[in-house]
């Protein structure tokens, strides 16, 4: 294996980076200080700053040792600090097993970020480190955790009854893990599927959302399409106090149009949360009018978190026309 510790690792919508002194303000406002938080983790809620700024402290001084692996997740959008992902206690090196743990600030649950990170780190254990498995766990009361894992790929083992501690005392723990066979079979699936990645970072590119006047807004959703050539074509919504705005989606085909394409294969739009989701009725309205005879096979990504995807003859199954 290739104990390389802690690097950058860039994701479509996070960084993972290493942790810094000047971050404790934030982990100790965004979740280390909250019981909510760390109901089922296995280390108790921060009293105090101080209490932070000694873990970051000795996280910091484990840095140089390659082994040491623990990540801040930062938000690319905002900057934003919301939480932490990790190997726990050291890589077992004579069975290549890592075992991971993560934690995110209640502000940002629900979002598909903490599956983002996981990803993130199990793609570069297996394929920088090399490790043969990585494995996670989660308190039997505690099933969103288990999504996450799930979302990325792991296989549910068992639940050990009363094998494990955290804030609510002694409890059942349910395992998960992915072996780097399974890993590599579940990469060469998803490498067909590698431009919803480049589509959703041309659409994060170009999404700023902002105030152009007293009657205008703009860039609060953007959008990117895909055209049968392969390009990429992104648009941003534009918001007015009358009739005259335009959707992010729409604003794109028409871009496509612009460059002398007409045919659309695929379509991402991200909403102002960071989820992405389906286009309104005008938009689907315009690629059926422009597609009238194969738009039931544009592709549409509901959810970019879980890689839901749906087709635009799934969603608008009859035409008025």
């Amino acid at each position: 294996m290739n104990l390389s510790g802690t690097k950058t690792i860039n994701t479509p919508r996070l960084t993972l980076r290493r942790f810094t002194p000047e971050d404790a303000p934030a982990v100790f406002r965004n979740w280390a200080s909250d019981p909510e938080v760390t109901k089922y983790l296995t280390w108790q809620t921060h009293r105090d700053i101080a209490e932070t700024e000694g873990i970051i402290g000795g996280w910091c001084g484990s840095y140089p040792n390659g082994g040491f692996f623990q990540w801040a997740i930062v938000l690319d959008n905002s900057g934003e600090i919301v939480g932490s992902i990790g190997v726990v206690n050291d890589i077992a090196e004579d069975i290549g097993l890592a075992h991971i743990g993560y934690c995110i600030g209640r502000k940002w649950w629900r979002q598909g970020i903490t599956s983002e990170a996981l990803a993130g780190v199990m793609r570069y254990l297996f394929e920088e480190v090399g490790v043969n498995c990585v494995q996670s766990r989660h308190d039997v009361n505690n099933p969103n955790s288990g999504a996450v894992m799930r979302k990325c790929g792991m296989k549910y083992e068992g639940t050990l009854r009363q094998s494990d501690r955290n804030n609510q005392g002694i409890c059942d723990a349910c395992y998960y893990s992915m072996t780097a066979a399974e890993w590599a079979e579940h990469n060469r699936e998803s490498l067909a599927d590698s431009t919803w990645e480049e589509l959703y970072r041309a659409a994060a590119a170009v999404q700023n959302d902002r105030k152009i006047s007293g009657y205008v807004e703009a860039g609060g959703v953007a959008a990117a399409v895909l055209s049968s050539s392969g390009r990429i074509y992104t648009g941003v919504c534009i918001d007015t106090c009358s009739t005259l705005g335009i959707c992010a989606e729409r604003n794109a085909i028409f871009n496509m149009i612009t460059s002398g394409e007409q045919t659309i294969k695929r379509v991402l739009a991200i909403m102002p949360d960071g989820k992405t989701g389906a286009p309104c009725g005008a938009c689907r309205e315009l690629m059926v009018q422009l597609m009238p005879d194969n738009y039931r096979d544009i592709e549409i990504m509901l959810d970019y978190s879980s890689g839901r995807v749906t087709t635009l003859g799934d969603i608008t199954p009859e035409w008025w026309i």
